[in-house]
């Protein structure tokens, strides 16, 4: 069901794993590289990532369900974008039910390994890609969903732009970050390292730059929700 959803399905697909690699399919200069990928790429980067990942993820959803907004129709597509241990895309694929399809996307292959073992199911399946480049069709999928993904990467407007690209008309997205505030200000005098510090309007300004309608943002302690529907 997901090979019908992507731009360019691969001729010979690596599914050897669990999940549908597509990573190894891109031309390298056109990966998400950069310092702090490199790190997580390293041996003990990738562990370090993957367990910070894990409790981020269970801890910060426990706190608010995505889905519970999403209006996920029964039997729809939903995606999870920097899906980490595949928890947030289980709860997806309970709502959209057996003849919908929960889709998780990540980078890295020992969280994907993860995900798979605990997670995947006939309508839970996850892609090992890059979320500035997502490998779905436009207008493709009924949601989506980040949580904690986008600081980590060198161009979040870009993978935000393609998350409202590949959103169907009059559905809605919800992205999670971790916030700096004020303090976001100084992380421009930084070298860029491929992390990033957001302030509490950045991303909601973006996601109306894009044409994202009833923009919604919501503050738990260090963490904000960003919610919003593609008209």
């Amino acid at each position: 069901m997901a090979y019908r959803l992507l731009i360019d399905p691969p001729e010979h697909p690596d599914v050897s794993n669990g999940y549908l690699d597509l990573l190894d399919e891109m031309p390298a200069g056109e990966k998400n590289t950069g310092p702090i990928q490199a790190l997580w790429a390293s041996r003990l980067g990738s562990l370090f990532y993957d367990n910070a990942q894990l409790v981020a993820r269970r801890l910060l959803t426990a706190w608010q369900e995505p889905t519970e907004w999403l209006n996920l129709p029964v039997g729809g597509v939903a995606l999870d974008v920097g899906s980490g241990p595949g928890n947030v895309t289980a709860g997806l694929g309970r709502a959209v039910g057996p003849g919908g399809l929960a889709l998780g996307v990540d980078i890295s292959e020992p969280m994907l390994a993860r995900a798979v073992a605990a997670h995947a199911g006939p309508n839970v399946g996850f892609l090992r890609a890059d979320a500035q480049r997502l490998p779905l069709q436009d207008e493709s999928v009924d949601a989506v969903v980040s949580v904690a993904m986008l600081q980590l990467i060198p161009e979040p407007a870009t993978a935000l732009a393609e998350m409202v690209r590949v959103l169907r008309s009059g559905r809605r997205l919800a992205v999670m970050v971790p916030t700096a505030g004020a303090a976001a200000n100084f992380s421009r005098f930084l070298p860029n390292f491929g992390a990033h510090l957001f302030d509490d309007d950045q991303l909601a300004d973006t996601l109306e730059e894009l044409g994202v309608a009833s923009v919604r943002t919501k503050m738990i302690g260090t963490v904000q929700w960003v919610r919003g529907r593609k008209p």
